[in-house]
């Protein structure tokens, strides 16, 4: 079955750096586009970044254009979110997504936190 194993979160500083992965099983992760999405306390949940199923190309939401960088590695199943110059804004779950024959399924989510 399709899984999603996210990693990387924790708690760092206003400035820092943070490098979040997603390791995929159970499908065939070079043929579909994965993304990153994160849910912050008393928000809905929003796209973050996604990338197509050959990392060829790449898209952002506002507020992570610039700071973010997604990437992938077809050879590892691997999806990652390169996040550097945090806010304390970006503090979230972050979720790592594909969309699989019609179905949706998530990770179990990281936690983001930035503060001083």
């Amino acid at each position: 079955q399709v899984q999603l194993v996210e990693s990387g979160g924790g708690l760092v500083q206003p400035g820092g750096s943070l490098r979040l992965s997603c390791v995929a099983s159970g499908f065939s992760f070079s043929n579909y586009p994965m993304s990153w999405y994160r849910q912050a306390p008393g928000k809905e949940r929003e796209l973050v970044a996604g990338i197509t199923s050959a990392g060829s190309s790449t898209n952002y939401a506002d507020s992570a254009k610039g700071r973010f960088t997604i990437s992938r590695d077809n050879t590892k199943n691997t999806v990652h979110l390169q996040m550097n110059s945090l806010k304390p804004e970006d503090t979230a779950v972050y979720y790592c997504r594909t969309v699989n024959v019609g179905r949706t399924y998530w990770g179990q989510g990281t936690q983001v936190t930035v503060s001083s």
